[in-house]
Parts: structure tokens; sequence; C-alpha cells
């Protein structure tokens, strides 16, 4: 399974240093349209590499993505720990009234010790 993982980690990397050197020519990312940055006054461009353009729309795609998801789970995640709660408090009890033993019970309680 290691010897998969490297060779899947080692094409990755290959086609990603290829998609980088297709796409180096330099682009300027503006924030507003060129007209309505004039007009207000607020002119925000860089000029990066193409493919770092690229990356950066991937890894900030995958963080929302994973946000969402995170968000969305939240509702599995509550109902989980109620019920984990509920089993931590239904032990604490099974337990007290364990140590509560009747005389009657004494027999039963012999048999359910662990040896």
């Amino acid at each position: 399974m290691s010897f998969l993982r490297i060779v899947f980690l080692g094409l990755l990397a290959f086609v990603l240093l290829v998609v980088a050197l297709a796409n180096r020519a330099p682009v300027t990312l503006r924030l507003l349209p060129e007209e309505l940055a004039t007009y207000l006054g607020l002119r925000f461009d860089v000029t990066l590499p193409l493919f770092l353009v690229i990356f950066l729309a991937i890894g900030v795609g995958l963080m929302i993505g994973f946000i969402w998801e995170w968000l969305r789970e939240h509702r599995h995640r509550a109902e989980a720990q109620s019920q984990r709660a509920q089993k931590e408090r239904l032990e604490k009890e099974l337990a007290k009234t364990k140590g509560t033993v009747s005389e009657q019970d004494e027999v039963l309680a012999l048999l359910e010790e662990p040896r």
C-alpha cells in the first residue's frame, strides 16, 4: 500500500509540475473592472503566473468545500455527542444500581463479577 501511495504522489507531482511549466505566463487579477475601479478610486490588481492562480483557485475551492461539509455535518456530531452523554449517564446509573445489591441478588452479583 505504501508503494502505491508513493507512485500516486509521484505522478501527481509530475502532472502538477507539467501544468505549472505550461502555464508560466503572467496574468493580472483585478478586484473590480477597470472602469469601475477608476470611478471609485479603488485600484487593486496583482500580477501572478497563471499556474499559481489555478492552484490557488483549487485550494480555495477545497477549503470552501471542507468548511461547507463541516457545517453540514454539525447536526450529526451534535446527535452523536448527546447519545454519548446519555450512554455515560446510563452506565453511571447502572454502576450505582449494581453497587446497591440486595441479599437476594448476591448470587446474581457473584455470577456477573468479572474474574
